[in-house]
């Protein structure tokens, strides 16, 4: 685990090559609608869509932002090819007009959002469509896709790496995921503070920092224990972490010593009472005088465990199942509803808001301004969400809506450890309720002003 990864560097290219286009990673109901939309004349009727969760999974106190790097590349690469439209003519999935207006079909409207890192709450208008009714319903279920998935991840390890505090968390989850999924989970844990992730593809695609060493099979194949570290040593070097709980471990650490000279730089522990055993084997290594050599600590971690474990001796997690799966929350709950839409197809038509009503799955109607109120002190107290227009705000507070993109053309690409940082900076302004593991309500209110508000969060019963 403690083998240099990678330089970091300009991410791949989009792949794998087996996935040419991204419009067809959507729902056919989503091209049904759009058909309809042609035929009543309707498609192009200026709407704005919002893509925002009603309530947090159980207990959580905030969710996080990711994916918005991956949705913009989905959308670069959102084109509706010849092979794609052969397979919806062939299936009569759409008709021969339908299938001409896919055929030159290039997103021209423009798309606002949280930035990736960001914190969100309970109705955070997280992204806001304005387009064209067809143009905004096409992208429905890749948008949701994509921000389900990895804000998922990403509010798992924020909660992970919260309580890790300085020590290092490194994702190895690969193996317990889709193998695409594993990719864009370490790519939502490194934005939410991991520090290294075990999947090669994301880091030939998204420039994650990646680590590995071995595993028991490698202790397995040789004849003795001894052997295998040797092998390993001679290949890796002293710096390497050997993995010491195949057989006995109080004898493999006396081994890795012994065979590096005290100089060894890892031992890992991926079974038992992980607290008791890290507290034995750093007594053992002090006595040795390995007093440099750094413990690390796998097996089924979650944030509780990794809380659990904050007074015992160990230096660095890796954690795997829980977070690829999201630690018991593998979707966040948001939905992409029209919330607006012109009153005619006229240029300049006024926007009416639109709202769904069913028990349950209410929206608010209205094109969302979002801000995020602070103290003098700098932390967060408040979501105000404002309708047609932004809520009246302090100099201090902070407008959560950037352009995304702009007529048509990405503007809002930025490298993965701007991400990084955000999120570092934003998970700091919280109120110290958020940290806390027990089940609670989410940390900042959402409040909503302007035409049409209604006192408080109308999500908020919907939340309990």
């Amino acid at each position: 685990m403690t083998v240099p990864g990678p330089a970091l560097g300009a991410p791949a290219s989009w792949g794998p090559r087996e996935v040419p286009t991204t419009a067809l990673l959507t729902d056919h109901y989503e091209l049904t609608m759009l058909q309809a939309a042609l035929q009543a004349g309707t498609a192009d009727r200026p709407c704005v869509f919002e893509l925002f969760a009603r309530r947090l999974p159980p207990g959580r106190r905030y969710g996080v932002v990711a994916g918005v790097g991956r949705a913009l590349r989905a959308l670069e690469h959102f084109r509706f090819d010849a092979e794609s439209l052969e397979f919806l003519r062939g299936a009569h999935v759409v008709d021969d007009r339908t299938a001409d207006w896919l055929a030159d079909f290039r997103f021209d409207g423009s798309i606002w959002g949280y930035p990736e890192g960001e914190v969100y709450f309970p109705g955070s208008p997280v992204v806001v469509v304005e387009s064209s009714f067809a143009a905004g319903v096409v992208l429905e279920t890749v948008l949701l896709s994509i921000y389900n998935h990895d804000a998922a991840i990403a509010s798992a390890a924020s909660r992970m790496t919260a309580m890790a505090g300085d020590r290092p968390c490194i994702e190895m989850g690969s193996r317990r995921t889709q193998e695409l999924a594993a990719v864009a989970a370490a790519r939502a844990a490194y934005v939410a503070g991991f520090e290294a992730t075990s999947n090669l593809e994301a880091g030939r695609r998204y420039g994650v920092p990646t680590r590995g060493t071995s595993a028991h099979s490698f202790t397995l194949l040789h004849a003795d224990e001894r052997s295998a570290f040797a092998a390993q040593i001679a290949a890796l070097g002293e710096d390497t972490t050997l993995l010491v709980d195949t057989y006995d471990v109080e004898a493999a650490v006396r081994t890795g010593v012994e065979l590096t000279g005290g100089r060894l730089g890892a031992v890992r522990l991926d079974s038992g009472d992980l607290a008791v055993m890290a507290t034995r084997v750093r007594e053992l290594l002090d006595s040795l005088g390995a007093t440099g050599t750094r413990i690390i600590v796998t097996s089924d971690l979650d944030e509780f465990t990794i809380a659990a474990l904050s007074g015992a001796p160990v230096d660095g997690y890796g954690v795997g199942t829980a977070l690829v799966t999201g630690s018991g929350a593998p979707t966040c709950g948001f939905v992409y509803k029209l919330v607006a839409r012109a009153e005619s197809d006229e240029p300049g038509a006024p926007l009416t808001p639109v709202a769904k009503k069913s028990a349950d799955k209410i929206s608010v109607g209205g094109r969302k301004y979002a801000v995020r109120q602070l103290s003098a002190q700098g932390v967060a107290e408040a979501e105000l969400v404002g309708i047609g227009a932004v809520s009246r705000h302090d100099s201090d507070d902070r407008e959560l809506l950037v352009p995304l993109v702009v007529d048509g053309e990405v503007v809002g690409k930025e490298p993965l450890e701007a991400a990084r940082e955000r999120h570092r900076r934003v998970r700091a302004e919280l109120p110290l309720e958020a940290l806390k593991m027990s089940r609670g309500e989410p940390v900042v209110e959402t409040v909503y002003a302007g035409a049409g508000a209604t006192p408080g969060n109308p999500y908020a019963a919907a939340g309990r």
